[in-house]
């Protein structure tokens, strides 16, 4: 789903990080408030006034957005459901779950809470913009909380849309989970009720475009693009999930890899290995002893005309969670790690000795097979 992402902070344990997206997003956010809402509520004001309150807008709405997914995630962690952090994109923000949750219950309680904890940011600034008004505080003051109030609310009622996965679509999946007892069928169906949510948006934005609304007309059309991707993929992802069930690193890992030595050099590294075996990471082992990893990554790092003198094992990153996994690990959390990390191919150590290598490539391979023999019926 992301791109380019920086981490930003740490809250609560989670690590917030925002997508390159979202920096483009907040121009635009800054540019219209600026330009078009606050000039037609507040009028007589000066331009700057406008571009400070068009600025404050856009950090209130990023501060709201981390808000509610924070509460996403805190009520995950109460059910057990192992969260990696926010991140803001461009249409919005994503607690990250390295899993499905449990049960039905717990699903009902985590996306409820977003929404909940909207309306209840909404509330307080609101009430702070009726302050400000009574006070008589600067206007550009009160102009900023009240919008920030509204739009909270807005953000609330928006993800009440029984569009999976929205928040709405995924209490309406917990109670159909609830009913069948089937998370694969209510996903199936919740999905496509979000897919034709994301179809009516679609509709809405080009009837708009037609209006004259050009604008809005394109942003109706983008979200709706959007939620109807967002649904088809949500569904195939548990399909996916499902099809792994049980599986183990064990039984998908390629055994005795081929390993890079750390004594030679990285033109001989380049030269004898990537382009012989077409692999973007290699083991480093030392007398039988996983002494870690080297990537094309790292050798790109490194000036070419240092190839020659530079050594594997200068370079080589040391095993860490991030590259390694256990043989007894379900493949699907080996999958989350390198969709997490963007590694492709992970290590598969055991006993601090290298036992084997599971890739991409492997995971599905086996996906396809299972698929072909049927692994993709409903249960």
């Amino acid at each position: 789903m992301f791109g380019k992402r920086i981490t930003l902070f740490k809250l609560f344990g989670f690590s917030v990080h925002v997508d390159l997206s979202w920096l483009i997003i907040a121009v635009l956010i800054t540019w219209s408030l600026a330009q078009g809402l606050f000039p037609h509520q507040f009028e007589g004001l000066p331009a700057a006034a406008y571009w400070i309150m068009g600025a404050a807008g856009a950090v209130g709405l990023f501060f709201s957005i981390v808000f509610h997914e924070l509460f996403h995630s805190l009520v995950a962690r109460r059910f057990g459901i192992p969260m990696t952090g926010i991140t803001l994109f461009i249409f919005g923000g994503v607690a990250e779950m390295d899993d499905e949750p449990p049960n039905p219950k717990a699903e009902f309680f985590m996306a409820i809470a977003g929404p909940l904890s909207s309306i209840v940011l909404g509330i307080l600034f609101y009430a702070l913009f009726i302050i400000a008004a009574l006070a008589e505080w600067p206007l550009i003051a009160a102009g900023v909380l009240g919008y920030l109030g509204v739009i909270n609310w807005i953000l609330a009622a928006f993800n009440l849309l029984p569009a999976f996965p929205l928040d709405g679509g995924r209490v309406l999946r917990s109670a159909l989970w609830h009913w069948k007892r089937n998370i694969r069928w209510a996903t199936r169906i919740a999905s496509q009720i979000g897919s034709g949510f994301g179809i009516g948006i679609i509709i809405l934005g080009l009837v708009s475009l037609v209006r004259g609304n050009v604008i809005g007309g394109i942003w109706w059309f983008l979200i709706g693009m959007f939620l109807r991707s967002a649904s088809q993929s949500s569904y195939q992802q548990v399909v996916v999930r499902k099809a792994l069930e049980g599986a183990k690193v064990l039984r998908l890992m390629r055994r005795d890899p081929i390993t890079a030595p750390p004594s030679i050099s990285l033109a001989e590294f380049v030269d004898g290995y990537v382009y012989a075996y077409h692999h973007k990471m290699f083991p480093v082992e030392e007398g039988g002893r996983l002494a870690g990893c080297i990537t094309t990554r790292q050798v790109r790092e490194v000036p070419r005309e240092e190839w020659g003198r530079r050594t594997v094992g200068e370079i080589a990153r040391s095993c860490s969670l991030e590259n390694t996994v256990a043989p007894d690990l379900d493949v699907i959390k080996a999958l989350a790690l390198m969709n997490r990390t963007g590694n492709s191919r992970l290590m598969v150590v055991e006993g601090g000795r290298l036992a084997g290598i599971i890739s991409l490539k492997d995971i599905m391979g086996f996906l396809s097979l299972k698929m072909d023999l049927g692994g993709d019926e409903e249960e």
